[in-house]
């Protein structure tokens, strides 16, 4: 499947894994997969504050990222070619949970990204307060129908997507806890998506598996519901958690792809040596004496010119990743530079190999 049949959501706890996180998108497999948004729980944030991203994904935050004291536990990274109109982020008040809203003429699908900490019930309050304020515009749409995906870290076990022999888990506290959050689910008009006895999370000390990642859905959308399932090979770098993929049955509307002139990559005295062939084969030039002979003199030059565009300026074809300032000059400065960067690799490479033959004619003298 790719991006204009479906919508699929990647989700995964990375653990804060730098290496984990680079590795998950700068690689092609989640373009080729058709992916559409890479929902994120403990991602890895810099010093300044920031994450990793590449072109291929535009990064959106939770909207109090710049102004809570708390690290961001939650990103979400939008598929560069979905057209920016379409969708929108949505306030909420916690650096744990952030929300995208996507519309089309199917109606719109509300994505909530979240991480719920495994020591208090707030993340589960807010969710609360944030879909009773929040009804009309999470569960009400003009044109089609408004559909609910939540995806994330949950921690939290139950008996009903857990196995039951795995008795530890099942403590009071853990399932007194749990309790709030199917009772936040059901108010919400909640199903499980992912398949109940499916492990996402493997504990580093007792290499044993449970459920802490889950997918839920609105009720009335199941039935867009084409796969939801974990993905065992793509467990990644440095992190217990394996990744998530949820599919559904809705398009999102995609950039257009366009071809264009690339006159910043002409070759000129082509240009000009075609043009002047292309002129010559023109009428002499004669005195022009009314609205008729000019249109066709006008008429004769256009189209002189416009076959020399076509035979000699190259077309290049406009993506969300294309870099529209990019010249032929910063390609051959590129290139210098390279050739800057080898030569000093070799020059320093052959004066550690000179300093290394002095030391050891040096300790043969002495």
């Amino acid at each position: 499947m790719d991006l204009t049949d479906h919508i699929a959501v990647w989700q995964q706890n990375v653990n804060k894994s730098r290496n984990c996180q680079h590795n998950l998108i700068s690689n092609n497999d989640l373009i080729n997969k058709g992916i559409s948004f890479i929902a994120l729980q403990e991602p890895t944030i810099d010093h300044n504050g920031y994450t990793l991203v590449l072109r291929d994904w535009t990064l959106v935050y939770p909207s109090t990222h710049r102004s809570s004291d708390n690290p961001s536990r939650t990103v979400m990274l939008v598929n560069a070619s979905i057209r920016s109109d379409t969708w929108k982020q949505l306030e909420f008040p916690s650096s744990d949970v952030m929300v995208i809203q996507l519309s089309s003429g199917w109606g719109k699908l509300t994505i909530i990204n979240m991480y719920n900490d495994c020591n208090n019930d707030a993340t589960m309050r807010l969710l609360t307060e944030f879909h009773c304020k929040n009804h009309s515009e999470l569960m009400e749409s003009t044109n089609g129908t408004a559909h609910v995906l939540w995806v994330g870290d949950f921690n939290r076990h139950h008996l009903y997507w857990d196995d039951p022999s795995n008795v530890r888990l099942f403590t009071k506290d853990a399932l007194e806890a749990v309790e709030k959050l199917i009772k936040v689910v059901t108010d919400a008009g909640l199903d499980l998506a992912l398949p109940s006895g499916i492990p996402t999370h493997k504990h580093n000390i007792t290499k044993l598996w449970s459920r802490l990642d889950q997918v839920f859905i609105s009720d009335h959308s199941e039935n867009l519901l084409i796969s939801c399932n974990m993905q065992p090979d793509q467990r990644g770098i440095n992190t217990d958690h394996l990744p998530i993929i949820t599919e559904l049955d809705l398009t999102a509307d995609i950039i257009q792809e366009e071809d264009i002139n690339n006159f910043c990559n002409v070759d000129w005295d082509k240009f000009h040596k075609e043009l002047s062939v292309q002129l010559a084969n023109l009428l002499q030039p004669t005195l022009i004496d009314n609205q008729k002979q000019l249109e066709h003199s006008c008429e004769s030059l256009t189209k002189a010119i416009q076959y020399v565009i076509v035979t000699q300026v190259p077309v290049m074809n406009i993506t969300p990743k294309s870099k529209r300032w990019w010249t032929k000059e910063l390609t051959q400065l590129c290139r210098q530079s390279n050739k800057l960067g080898r030569q000093s690799y070799d020059w320093n490479h052959d004066l550690g190999h000179a300093i290394h033959g002095a030391h050891v004619v040096a300790s043969k003298q002495y």
